[in-house]
């Protein structure tokens, strides 16, 4: 089983990847992670990234699709969920060519939908736990709520992401997703677009449910 997921920064797309990862036995191939791997590690593809990151834009397609297509290729579990990768048409068009060529199948595209600003709020309340990054944690949602500045689930130390913080950079990364002519929302309208005639199902998702409601909906599509 190999998924495309789209869901602007703050959609919890990196939770919900999570839990279907698990219930699959899926590679969770997520982009930003890739990308913190390298900074973390100092390399150079690294260091030209976090240029672009800091500054909320777009990594350039030279550094981005070479690098996850490569993930993809050496995934060796039952299938993949890719996370925060295509960003823009290009990417989309790049990415379904590559998948084409290598004959690679795509079962499922998930979008999840969220407003704008209700993303942006999310965005500026979440806490990163030290133990799982994807246990969810935000001060600004009653439900995931932490235990002070402990995780809600296993009580490891919580931190934010300095960019979290930075409403100039979270407006930049919201204005690439939710451009529909050439970012990423566009790229998520082209495999839609694709959907019947290429044999995939594409699921859309109201992202203002619960965790649980959310994850519920995502498996009865899936199953």
């Amino acid at each position: 089983m190999n998924i495309l997921i789209f869901g602007p920064n703050g959609s919890g797309k990196g939770t919900q990847g999570a839990l279907v990862k698990k219930k699959y036995n899926l590679d969770h191939i997520e982009s930003g992670a890739i990308f913190r791997k390298h900074i973390g590690g100092g390399t150079e593809l690294g260091l030209k990234a976090k240029e672009y990151i800091d500054k909320g834009e777009l990594v350039p397609d030279d550094i981005t699709i070479p690098m996850v297509l490569e993930v993809l290729q050496s995934s060796d579990a039952e299938g993949w969920l890719l996370d925060g990768f295509p960003r823009s048409i290009v990417q989309a068009e790049k990415l379904w060519e590559a998948l084409q060529k290598d004959g690679v199948k795509l079962d499922y595209v998930i979008e999840i939908l969220l407003p704008r600003e209700v993303a942006k709020n999310r965005i500026m309340g979440r806490r990163l736990c030290a133990n799982d990054p994807n246990h969810p944690n935000n001060k600004f949602i009653d439900a995931i709520k932490p235990d002070g500045d402990k995780c809600r689930v296993c009580g490891g130390d919580l931190t934010e992401r300095a960019d979290d913080q930075d409403e100039g950079a979270i407006n930049k990364r919201h204005d690439i997703y939710y451009d529909d002519k050439t970012g990423t929302l566009a790229g998520a309208y082209f495999y839609k677009d694709l959907a019947a005639k290429e044999g995939f199902k594409y699921i859309e998702l109201n992202g203002e449910g619960t965790i649980d409601s959310i994850k519920e909906t995502l498996i009865s599509q899936l199953d």
